[in-house]
């Protein structure tokens, strides 16, 4: 369950695409752009590079692959913050789901191997706890961060370092997770 908990700040990262950013690129960057448009590039990253990405990062034990997955999700929102464009936004959530796709096929692999024997079923359908998780705390917490750095401070393209430190703090929780608790059985099966 530890491990769940640690993950939802993945899906609080994830999340801010659906969340944040369409507020966001109509209220900073441009009030016409079409944001469909622009959300639709994780789907078609996932759907054209899963395969590829998959197999580049095939010799990455699953646990590594998770972290590196979910470090890469979270500093994709610098670009963003860097460039705060329409093409920024396309950037970030190009290289957000290269991040999705390196870290969550590894993660259900993971999830399957901590299950004793007859309770994959119980334990894939925890799986799905960050996801809920994430989603009812990520609204919450991007609406948050961006009425701040938006309205109050007048900076809003800070908000992305702080969702991008969630998860850069989450790939270090994971990280340490990884090393003191490592679950029994996860070294040989890993």
């Amino acid at each position: 369950m530890l491990f769940l908990l640690i993950f939802t700040g993945y899906w609080i990262v994830f999340w801010q695409q659906y969340t944040s950013l369409p507020g966001y690129i109509h209220t900073y960057i441009n009030a016409g752009a079409d944001v469909e448009l622009i959300l639709i590039t994780d789907a078609l990253v996932v759907i054209c590079l899963t395969l590829f990405v998959n197999y580049l990062i095939s010799k990455l034990p699953a646990f590594q692959a998770i972290i590196f997955g979910t470090l890469i999700t979270s500093l994709a929102w610098l670009i963003l913050a860097f460039q705060p464009t329409v093409v920024g936004a396309v950037l970030s959530i190009f290289v957000l789901a290269l991040g999705e796709i390196t870290q969550q096929p590894r993660y259900y692999e993971y999830i399957s191997r901590l299950a004793p024997p007859g309770q994959q079923g119980t334990y894939m359908g925890f799986a799905f706890l960050p996801i809920g998780i994430g989603s009812l705390v990520g609204g919450w917490f991007g609406g948050r961060v961006m009425h701040h750095f938006g309205e109050v401070t007048h900076q809003p393209q800070r908000a992305w370092w702080v969702i991008s430190g969630v998860g850069v703090l989450t790939a270090v929780l994971l990280w340490i997770y990884d090393l003191v608790i490592k679950p029994s059985g996860q070294e040989s099966r890993s």
